[in-house]
C-alpha cells in the first residue's frame, strides 16, 4: 500500500522543513508548497489524500485555497493557524475544512489529527450521485439540484446533506453528525448543527412544521426521508 500523500501549504521554511521531515518519518509522502497559487496547482497535479493548509500565504489567503479545493473535492483539509486567527479558523471550517491546529503545535498532535481525518475519509467519497425524491446530490461534482434546478449550498451544508441523504431513512444522532461533518473530537453544544439544518430546510424549500425531507427526531437527531417517504407528488 502506498503511503498517504500530504500537501503541506506553508511559506515559513523554519516550520515547513522540520514538519515535512517528521511526517516522512511517520510514513507520509509530503509535497511542500509556499504560495496559494502553487498549492492549487500542486493539488490539481498530485491529488493528495490530505491537505495541511496555512492561512497566511505571501500571495493570498489560505481560505481562498480552501475554497478552490472544496469547489471540486472533499479531500480532508486541516488548517494551520496562528493563535489570533480564530475568525479565519471559523470561516475555514464553514468553507469545509475538517480540522485545525493552532501554532505553535506539537508534531505528535498534528500526526494524530492527520491519522484521524484519514480514518474518517472524505464524506463525499460515495461513488455516484444520490437521489431522494426530486433532490439529486452529486458528491464528485459537489452539486445539488431539486427537479433539475441547482441549489447553492455552502460547504458544510453540502457535507451535512450528503451525510443525511447517504443514510436516507435512518435516524442519525446529533453526536454522530457532529463527529462526521465537523470534528471527531467535538465536545460541547451542537447549536451549529441546528443553524445548518435550518439553512438546509430553507434552501430545499422544506417546511419545518411539516417537513417532506429533513425530519427532526426529538432528543435524538435527524432523519432524511427515504425514497418510499417521498414517492408521491411534491
Amino acid at each position: 500500500m502506498s503511503p498517504p500523500q500530504v500537501l503541506l501549504v506553508e511559506d515559513e521554511a523554519d516550520v515547513a522543513r522540520p514538519l515535512a521531515t517528521r511526517l516522512h518519518r511517520e510514513g507520509f509522502e509530503v509535497t511542500v508548497e509556499g504560495t496559494a497559487a502553487g498549492a492549487v496547482s500542486a493539488f490539481e497535479a498530485r491529488a493528495p489524500d490530505v491537505v495541511l493548509l496555512d492561512l497566511r500565504l505571501p500571495d493570498g489567503s489560505g481560505l481562498d485555497v480552501c475554497r478552490a479545493i472544496r469547489s471540486s473535492s472533499g479531500v480532508p483539509i486541516i488548517i494551520l493557524s496562528a493563535a489570533g486567527e480564530e475568525t479565519d479558523r471559523i470561516v475555514g471550517l464553514d468553507l469545509g475544512a475538517d480540522d485545525y491546529v493552532v501554532k505553535p503545535f506539537s508534531a505528535r498532535e498534528l500526526v494524530a489529527r492527520l491519522r484521524s481525518v484519514l480514518r474518517r475519509g472524505p464524506l463525499r467519497g460515495l461513488p455516484g450521485p444520490v437521489t431522494v425524491g426530486q433532490i439529486r446530490l452529486d458528491p464528485r461534482a459537489r452539486t445539488v439540484t431539486i427537479g433539475g434546478r441547482p441549489v447553492d449550498l455552502r460547504a458544510k451544508e453540502f457535507d451535512l446533506l450528503h451525510l443525511l441523504m447517504a443514510h436516507a431513512g435512518q435516524v442519525l444522532t446529533r453526536e454522530h453528525i457532529m463527529e462526521q461533518v465537523w470534528d471527531p473530537n467535538w465536545f460541547g453544544p451542537t447549536k451549529t448543527l441546528d443553524v445548518h439544518v435550518r439553512a438546509l430546510r430553507r434552501k430545499l424549500g422544506d417546511d419545518p412544521s411539516r417537513p417532506r425531507y429533513l425530519h427532526t427526531v426529538r432528543r435524538v437527531g435527524f432523519r432524511f426521508a427515504g425514497p418510499e417517504d417521498v414517492a408521491g407528488p411534491a
